[in-house]
């Protein structure tokens, strides 16, 4: 991938295509788990296309391309967000179909909708959207140290909650 990359920042369209369709599949669910809506998902990606490609010559490491994608989409779903007023509860973010307890599911949902949004990105991008520690550090342009402590905060913070009776058993 990381010659696409090379290829894409000397201006080969058919290398950024490449690199975008490589990337679809993961922006998309990333943008649905943020706005919640196909069409304005789908718009989502074209914007992030249009800004990839407009600022691809910016990207200093290709192994980033991926991350870096994340982080224009994850800006930008925030912004549209803010614009129309509308904040995505962490409860109705896309989950996996295989989750088994759906009461207990939505309890510990409600739940992270109490965290700190940061403690929220971090749950989001971890445990619904699979990304590794590095990825989220670079997405969130944080360092992975500190991702690692808002993943553990944020953990025990749902434990303290379990304890406390908040969540069914």
């Amino acid at each position: 991938m990381e010659q696409l990359v090379v290829q894409a920042k000397k201006g080969d369209s058919e290398a950024f295509y490449q690199l975008m369709i490589l990337n679809k599949e993961k922006l998309y669910r990333i943008a649905l788990s943020y706005l919640r809506n196909e069409q304005e998902a789908l718009e989502a990606l074209q914007e992030v296309t249009y800004r990839a490609f407009k600022q691809l010559k910016k990207l200093k490491q290709p192994s980033y391309f991926s991350t870096w994608l994340i982080r224009i989409l994850i800006n930008y779903c925030i912004d549209e967000q803010k614009k129309k007023g509308k904040v995505i509860p962490f409860a109705e973010v896309e989950q996996p179909s295989y989750q088994d307890n759906h009461a207990l599911t939505l309890d510990v949902q409600m739940q992270i909708t109490k965290l700190r949004s940061e403690y929220q990105h971090v749950l989001i991008l971890r445990y619904y959207q699979d990304l590794t520690i590095p990825e989220i550090a670079r997405v969130l342009e944080k360092p992975e140290g500190t991702i690692k402590t808002w993943i553990h905060q944020a953990i025990n913070e749902l434990k303290g909650q379990w304890k406390e009776g908040d969540l069914r058993a």
